[in-house]
């Protein structure tokens, strides 16, 4: 079937009318039916949404959420980055980052028209993801020219996510999970596996001093009270276990050790 003009007439529905679950959205009060996803699109939206919502500065991402910007107006982006929020029902207003994913029997002038609804109303970007023809990504801002990037190129969105996203990311399992595994890891404080690692090293090596200053001090008859252990086995100063090493092997009295 030919894609329909987009309507200039309001149409005879309301948000409120629509509940969780029914399978349309509202353009100007017209509803639009959202066929479920196969395989391929279902899979990205998950791919996808996950490198999304991972993000360290990402306060909440979802798929298929409906948002609201006017009463006869509900859409769903595939993806959509925004604020967190408590809303029980559609969420007011629209996304600052939305991303669709455009497969087999996309609705090219129904997408046009939800692009621009979008943006018209106050979102900063959408991301359309081709998976027809070579993989693309089309970066639709308002009022500027459609950027598209390919493999090998990565999506910005400054104010939005902290990190760039690599374009495979959004359809590739591989590349999504090694993005999703570094943006874990920065909301851990860690900025990669290798810092983790270093880490484990440089805690060994700490706990291995502080081991031994305990264990000298207790083969020369010298104890110390539970919060003086607890003070050693503590230290991440590895300057001053090595002073307080040196110290275990001469001090006639553990309260000496920290003088």
């Amino acid at each position: 079937m030919p894609s329909q003009p987009r309507a200039t007439t309001h149409g005879p529905f309301r948000v409120d009318q629509l509940r969780e679950g029914d399978r349309y959205e509202l353009s100007n009060g017209h509803p639009i039916y959202c066929a479920p996803a196969g395989r391929e699109h279902s899979g990205c939206h998950l791919l996808g949404g996950e490198v999304l919502e991972t993000d360290p500065d990402v306060e909440w991402a979802g798929v298929d959420a409906g948002f609201t910007p006017a009463s006869g107006t509900l859409r769903a982006p595939d993806i959509a980055v925004a604020a967190a929020g408590d809303e029980r029902g559609w969420i007011p207003g629209v996304p600052p980052l939305a991303v669709e994913y455009a497969g087999p029997g996309q609705d090219e002038q129904e997408l046009e028209d939800k692009i621009n609804e979008l943006l018209d109303q106050g979102t900063q970007q959408v991301w359309v993801v081709r998976l027809i023809g070579p993989r693309r990504v089309e970066v639709r801002r308002p009022k500027q020219p459609v950027q598209v990037l390919g493999p090998g190129d990565v999506l910005t969105a400054p104010g939005i996510l902290r990190n760039p996203v690599p374009v495979e990311a959004l359809y590739d399992r591989d590349a999504s999970h090694r993005v999703m595994l570094r943006n874990l890891l920065q909301r851990a404080g860690y900025e990669s596996i290798e810092a983790i690692r270093e880490e484990g090293r440089t805690t060994g090596i700490e706990r291995g001093m502080a081991d031994s200053i305990l264990t000298l001090l207790a083969g020369r008859g010298l104890n110390l009270d539970e919060a003086d252990c607890a003070r050693i086995l503590d230290c991440r100063d590895r300057e001053q276990l090595k002073r307080w090493l040196l110290a275990a092997a001469r001090v006639d009295d553990a309260a000496q050790l920290f003088a």
